[in-house]
């Protein structure tokens, strides 16, 4: 235990690696022959692992995306916490694609144990499993993973960095290096001398950083506060770079019309489109069409023009169809069974519930619809993406236009909201086929609304059957069965080609691994074979398992005849502390009772997910002109606040995307098509329908959890108890708004 411990602490080598002017300090896991991102130009410093200084300043490069999230501004402060860096001083980029940046968390949560239960010995195996991401290439943003993978990491870059900048200012002042110390961006010798980090990029180039113990949380002096982000004045001033800002000299515009039934094309006519003036070329994709023009405006016009013959769909044409296929899946044998707690066959006296739960297909609906920015010369291709998963963006565009990975360049720049849409590499090849067609001339290729609306990889439709019985007010059994299609499967087949042996515990994640002592205890996965492309949607099998899990412990709290809130707790309590933790706190901010006025409605709602537990209270009023959403409170234990004012954000968008989904969020499919197409007919929250929001951020969970995802699946049930708490109508069938007025 003790060698796997150390193994997980001490995964990586610390490098430096000269650069034309400056220093790039490195981190790498594993071996001393990581390959190493260096992509220099002439006389400047580039991208590379994690800190460069050069006489411009100090910049960290980041290895995860920023969709929004403020992973940016986390990142940084973990390297400057160690490296005393001035928070003024500090530039962030995102890092190319590279072995170096894998990530090892993501990896480790795959292993059979149930997340909130890990042992240390079980939590340092994560790790050193997750190190097989390494070989892998597993450059990704998902999963909440992005602090937790870089929590140890980065800081241990940046006290590497910070003692060999001691070294270098002590070999120029002829003192020894533990005489100095170090503060906003400078070395400082005992006389009062004080050499800045930039003026010892040079001197620095040569000497390999030492390792170096990391501070303990008492000295800390950015982490544990609420950081200025490090992307808002530029997103506040218009000067934020997404890749539709992208300008090269010549540009074209492009887009795509792709077949709505998700397969090929029989035929097509485009003489129309070809004759319109601007149109500069019509581009065979194989499944849809490419067009370039002038702007992007005419590119879409002329889209919309070509005449095409579509290949029919190869599943289900219609809504009823693959609903129906996913409810007869779970009458086949189980994929997965990764709770099964005592014996649920046997005979439990008591009082016997049922329940049967359905949820729709939903789209991600990003604010910046899917787009890439292009230039291939014929013998190299330089993409501008926001995307989510560098590598295996690189590696898909140098295959689709036959080039080896080593002459793509890829810039992830900042997205426009991620949800795991862009982790799909789907926009970023047809960018660069579009490009390929059209050699030396940058290609900015834009989606329509509608295109991106009907081309998604969905959060796939789902369905749950629950039996649970009840005796002396308490559970003594519950027995789940989930049918929906895997979503692992799908997006593995895209990205590496093959399907990832065992069960599938992403399909049961948000049921099978709550923290709750139930006797007995069985949830089964079912997999349903249908192909509509699905994908991960913001907390993945988390979205639709916790409506369906939470939404029946509320049941059985209400059959039982007690209190919804002390139902879940006592339930917690025996299990685990840090979720019966967050489940008290929720019922102490909003002064939890159980009663309500006759125009009130409250509900409570808990998912333990991404190594977070949450809990979410909800109060509901009745205008008398419709239902409305008065307030959310929100617990949430992190183990590790690093940044107070992004979890909050993070706890609080989470739950408006549950929200909106909740509501009114439903993709129907005609004639193989999805039917929506704008915000007009697939909405989200606005914000007159926001609620006030109270979070409270708890640290007694013993390892740092996720907090991008944990805030939307307890949402979805909390409403929908509140709902029932108002109304006495129990819905097992989202979306809300096809049963109740809701104020939209």
């Amino acid at each position: 235990m003790a060698s796997i411990g150390k193994i997980a602490r001490r995964t990586f080598l610390i490098g430096s690696a000269a650069i034309a002017g400056g220093v790039a300090f490195g981190v790498y896991q594993v071996r001393k022959d990581a390959p190493n991102p260096l992509t220099p130009g002439a006389g400047e410093a580039t991208l590379n692992p994690y800190i460069l200084i050069n006489t411009d300043g100090i910049t960290i490069i980041a290895p995860r995306a920023e969709m929004g999230q403020g992973v940016h501004t986390t990142l940084a402060a973990l390297v400057a916490e160690e490296m005393d860096v001035a928070w003024d001083d500090i530039t962030v980029l995102h890092g190319p694609p590279a072995q170096a940046y894998y990530n090892q968390a993501i990896l480790g949560m795959a292993l059979p144990f149930h997340h909130y239960a890990d042992s240390d010995f079980q939590h340092n195996l994560r790790q050193g499993i997750g190190m097989v991401g390494k070989l892998l290439n597993l450059q990704i943003t998902g999963g909440s993973t992005s602090t937790k993978d870089a929590y140890e990491r980065m800081r241990h870059a940046g006290a590497s960095a910070r003692e060999a900048l001691k070294l270098a200012a002590a070999a120029q002042l002829g003192v020894a290096a533990d005489s100095l110390r170090t503060e906003n961006s400078a070395v400082i010798a005992p006389d009062g001398t004080t050499l800045a980090y930039t003026a010892l990029a040079e001197a620095v180039r040569d000497i390999t950083p030492p390792d170096a113990a990391l501070r303990p949380k008492s000295e800390w002096k950015y982490l544990g506060k609420s950081m200025p982000r490090t992307d808002v004045v530029a997103k506040s001033t218009g000067t934020a770079h997404y890749a539709a800002d992208t300008k090269l000299d010549g540009l074209k515009f492009a887009t795509v019309r792709i077949n709505p039934r998700r397969s090929g094309m029989v035929s097509f006519d485009d003489s129309a489109a070809r004759d319109m003036p601007g149109v500069a070329a019509i581009i065979d994709l194989g499944d849809g069409i490419g067009v370039v023009a002038s702007n992007t405006w005419l590119a879409m016009q002329a889209a919309q023009a070509v005449d095409i013959t579509w290949q029919e769909s190869s599943y289900p044409a219609d809504t009823a169809g693959l609903m129906d296929a996913i409810k007869a899946s779970l009458d086949d044998d189980p994929n997965s069974t990764t709770r099964d707690d005592g014996d649920v066959t046997a005979t439990v006296d008591g009082t016997e519930i049922t329940a049967e739960y359905v949820v729709p297909f939903l789209a991600h609906a990003t604010m910046e619809p899917m787009n890439a920015t292009a230039v291939f010369t014929g013998d190299a291709l330089e993409l501008w993406s926001g995307n989510q998963a560098p590598v295996i963006t690189r590696d898909k565009c140098a295959e689709a236009v036959g080039l080896a990975p080593e002459h793509v360049t890829v810039h992830t720049t900042l997205l426009g909201g991620g949800f795991g849409r862009r982790a799909e590499v789907d926009f970023s090849v047809q960018a660069a086929r579009i490009a390929a067609a059209m050699p030396g001339t940058p290609i900015r290729m834009t989606w329509s609304r509608e295109e991106d609306m009907r081309h998604d990889f969905y959060r796939p439709a789902a369905m749950a059957q629950f039996r649970g019985v009840l005796r002396d007010g308490a559970a003594q059994l519950v027995d789940g069965k989930i049918a929906a299609p895997s979503v692992i499967h799908q997006s593995s087949l895209r990205a590496v080609g093959t399907i990832p042996p065992g069960p599938d515990r992403a399909h049961v994640e948000g049921a099978a691994d709550q923290p709750y002592a139930i006797p007995n205890f069985r949830i089964t996965g079912h997999l349903t074979g249908i192909d509509v492309p699905i994908g991960s949607w913001r907390s993945v099998g988390n979205s639709h398992n916790g409506f369906f899990f939470d939404t029946f412990i509320d049941e059985m709290a209400h059959a039982a005849g007690a209190d919804p809130l002390q139902f879940r707790l006592d339930l917690a309590q025996r299990e685990h502390a840090p979720s019966a933790g967050v489940i008290a706190a929720v019922g102490e901010m909003c002064n939890w009772t159980g009663q309500t006025p006759a125009n009130i409605g409250r509900g409570i709602g808990f998912t333990y997910s991404f190594g977070t537990p949450v809990a979410e209270v909800v109060e509901v009023e009745d205008t008398g002109n419709g239902i409305r959403i008065n307030k959310c409170w929100i617990a949430c234990d992190v183990g590790t606040a690093l940044d107070p004012s992004i979890i909050e954000a993070q706890m609080t968008s989470g739950a408006v995307y549950g929200f909106s989904a909740a509501m009114q969020g439903e993709l129907t499919f005609t004639d193989g098509a999805v039917e929506q197409g704008n915000f007009y007919d697939y909405d989200a929250m606005r914000m007159h329908n926001v609620p006030e929001f109270e979070v409270r951020i708890l640290e007694t969970n013993p390892y740092l959890g996720g907090v991008g995802e944990p805030g939307t699946p307890p949402s979805m049930p909390a409403l929908g108890n509140a709902l029932f708490d108002l109304t006495g109508t129990r819905v097992r069938e989202l979306p809300l708004n096809k049963t109740f007025d809701l104020i939209l």
